[in-house]
C-alpha cells in the first residue's frame, strides 16, 4: 500500500480537500455544529461511512464541534484510503438542499 510524502499530502489537500489539514500524521477535519445533537448526528455519520468503507478514524465528539482524523494504521502512513474517505466525509457533511428543492432542510430552531 503505499503511502504519501509530507509534500504530496499537502498538494493533494489543497487540490481536493481544502478544508482538512495535516497534523501529526493524520488528515483532519473539525466540523463545527451548532448543538450536541448535531455532534451525534455528524459522528454518526462518520462512523456509517467509516464502517462501510472499512477505514477507521478517530473521532472526538464535543459541544459543539465534532473532529476527525484519519491515517492508514496497517501502512503507518497516509494513503489512498484515507484520500478517499475524507472525500465521502466531506460530501455528505457539507451537503445542503438547494434553493427550490423539495427536501428544504431543518427548520431553523431546530438548529440551535
Amino acid at each position: 500500500m503505499r503511502t504519501y510524502s509530507d509534500e504530496e499530502i499537502q498538494s493533494r489537500l489543497q487540490r481536493e480537500l481544502p478544508t482538512w489539514t495535516y497534523e501529526a500524521g493524520h488528515l483532519v477535519r473539525t466540523y463545527s455544529t451548532r448543538s450536541w445533537r448535531l455532534s451525534l448526528m455528524v459522528a454518526n455519520a462518520v462512523g456509517f461511512l467509516a464502517e462501510a468503507a472499512w477505514h477507521h478514524p478517530d473521532v472526538l465528539v464535543t459541544y459543539p464541534r465534532v473532529t476527525v482524523r484519519l491515517r492508514t494504521h496497517e501502512a503507518d502512513g497516509i494513503t489512498d484510503k484515507d484520500f478517499d474517505l475524507a472525500q465521502r466525509i466531506e460530501s455528505l457533511l457539507t451537503w445542503r438542499p438547494a434553493e427550490g428543492d423539495a427536501l428544504t432542510g431543518p427548520p431553523p430552531e431546530w438548529l440551535s
